[in-house]
């Protein structure tokens, strides 16, 4: 029964981006507005059939926005991407990569080659004139995926990109924090989360099967207080800032979900004395990962 879903959603959101495709390209090379209005579209037919559940904290910003967010998955591109209609920021070699590549590309991603400090300033600039000309940017300071636990400290350099569009005008750049915290309706625990987490070596494909045939995965997104940036503010206080809000969002977000208390456990092993406490993987995925962070899609 599970193979049969995981064969349905992949058939009918492979027919709905071959339809859709022939109208994102022709908005994207006119530079139609529908052009970020499509790719939303999109995200919240994927998050349907996945079985993605997404709730909102907070309230987004108005545009020139961009969006400083923790990175956990390739799902949070489904789930940031559902909310309002959005542009991601994204390491160079993820076009290369089958599939999300193209996808990526169809969202108007912006890639940025990380290997190559020549290119911080002209990849600032392409997100100045994206975020100065009204699109709203998504950009995963951390620079790489984690395992759910933990967040780690955001790099300023492309955030500084915001000070190059406030040339022309203040723009706002705003802290979210996306947690993943349930499955099937279930409170997941910190060994659980790395089983929604995509990072290390995990295939993409295995990943994908894997978290369609569990489903109902419960995502909330909190958007954290907007900061005024101008030519004028230090980038390093503004990633420092987002840092720890997303930080304080996302452990709200877990104890929220946790009052209720973990009633079953979906992954998890029962606690065993913290002389004997062991780890044991969620079936189906990669175990003794938990503190391993490596780049993904961000």
């Amino acid at each position: 029964m599970s193979v049969l879903r995981t064969a349905s959603v992949v058939t009918i959101l492979l027919s709905y981006t071959l339809l859709l495709m022939p109208i994102q390209t022709l908005a994207v090379r006119r530079n139609w507005r529908l052009a970020a209005r499509i790719p939303c579209h999109w995200q919240r037919v994927a998050k349907r059939l996945i079985g993605l559940r997404v709730t909102i904290e907070g309230t987004p910003a108005k545009p020139p926005l961009l969006i400083t967010a923790n990175h956990i998955s390739w799902l949070d591109i489904t789930v940031l991407g559902s909310v309002l209609p959005l542009s991601f920021i994204s390491k160079a070699e993820v076009q290369t990569w089958p599939i999300l590549g193209t996808l990526a590309r169809l969202q108007r991603t912006v890639f940025i080659d990380r290997t190559r400090r020549s290119q911080t300033a002209s990849a600032a600039s392409a997100i100045a004139r994206r975020v100065g000309g009204g699109d709203v940017m998504v950009l995963f300071p951390e620079g790489t995926t984690g395992d759910g636990n933990r967040i780690l400290p955001f790099r300023s350099a492309l955030i500084g990109a915001a000070g190059v569009a406030s040339g022309m005008e203040t723009i706002t750049v705003q802290p979210v924090a996306v947690t993943y915290v349930g499955m099937q309706g279930i409170p997941v625990g910190r060994a659980d989360r790395p089983s929604i987490a995509w990072y290390g070596d995990m295939d993409f494909i295995a990943h994908f099967r894997n978290l369609v045939e569990h489903g109902a995965v419960d995502a909330v997104v909190s958007f954290g207080e907007p900061i005024t940036f101008d030519q004028t503010t230090d980038r390093k206080k503004v990633a420092e800032e987002c840092y720890q809000a997303v930080r304080r969002m996302d452990e709200e977000a877990k104890r929220g979900a946790s009052r209720g208390g973990n009633r079953g456990r979906l992954f998890s092993p029962k606690q065993k004395p913290a002389k004997e406490a062991t780890h044991t993987p969620a079936p189906g995925y990669p175990g003794g990962r938990r503190e391993e962070i490596a780049n993904r899609a961000s």
